[in-house]
């Protein structure tokens, strides 16, 4: 279940992250308090799943879910660019998760 919540606040840093870009600044209100909500949403979920999974395990798949969020919303959502290293650079860090999953 941990796991699942872990999860679940990772989707809500992805929400976060991209809700900064909308916020122009934190002078947009409704993009603010969505992001807001979410800022206090993921912390709140990481604390919790943090009751029972290791604090370096938590906090790094949390990160990591997060990054790879942000850079896939980024992409699709603002146009990023895409290279053949970024891409490999994505799945070298799915691949530190999913190796810290299976590590715990």
């Amino acid at each position: 279940m941990n796991w699942l919540i872990l999860f679940f606040a990772g989707l809500l840093e992805i929400v976060w992250a991209v809700g900064l870009k909308f916020t122009d600044g934190f002078t947009r209100p409704v993009p603010s308090l969505v992001t807001l909500l979410a800022m206090v949403g993921s912390f709140y979920l990481l604390s919790l799943a943090m009751r029972s999974l290791p604090l370096s395990t938590a906090y790094a798949v949390w990160v990591g879910i997060g990054a790879v969020g942000a850079v896939i919303a980024g992409v699709v959502l603002f146009q990023e660019s895409v290279t053949t290293l970024k891409v490999v650079s994505l799945l070298l860090v799915i691949t530190g998760i999913v190796g810290l999953k299976v590590a715990s």
